[in-house]
């Protein structure tokens, strides 16, 4: 088997590679944040002025923390949602930069696929 040389290696032009610009830093935390009612929701903001949202049931935490959760490397974000006795819940973290834009539609799927639990 031979190699010819000339047609080897990695070639491409600007157009092929489709260069975009993508959405970067933290930006407006209140996309993420007005999606939370009173009637639904709890909040506390503590001494270091990071935010946490519950559930009224308990199950749903966010919490905000603008500069990066203690403890941590930079995370801005956390996620909670408690599981079942036989389902496991999960946990998301997003850093201090993730933009905003991003945070606020995770938040949104959680909250639209959430439903009350029915009486018996």
């Amino acid at each position: 088997m031979t190699l010819d040389a000339a047609k080897s290696g990695f070639s491409t032009t600007i157009e092929a590679l489709r260069l975009r610009t993508w959405l970067l830093g933290a930006g407006n935390q209140g996309m993420v944040i007005d999606q939370f009612t009173d009637e639904d929701f709890k909040f506390v903001v503590d001494d270091r002025a990071d935010m946490h949202i519950s559930s009224r049931d308990g199950c749903f935490y966010l919490g905000w923390f603008p500069e990066g959760r203690p403890g941590t490397k930079g995370a801005g974000w956390v996620l909670a949602v408690t599981g079942t006795a036989t389902t496991p819940g999960y946990r998301v973290t997003f850093d201090t930069e993730t933009p905003a834009q991003v945070v606020a539609a995770v938040v949104a799927e959680v909250i639209a696929t959430s439903a009350p639990v029915r009486s018996r």
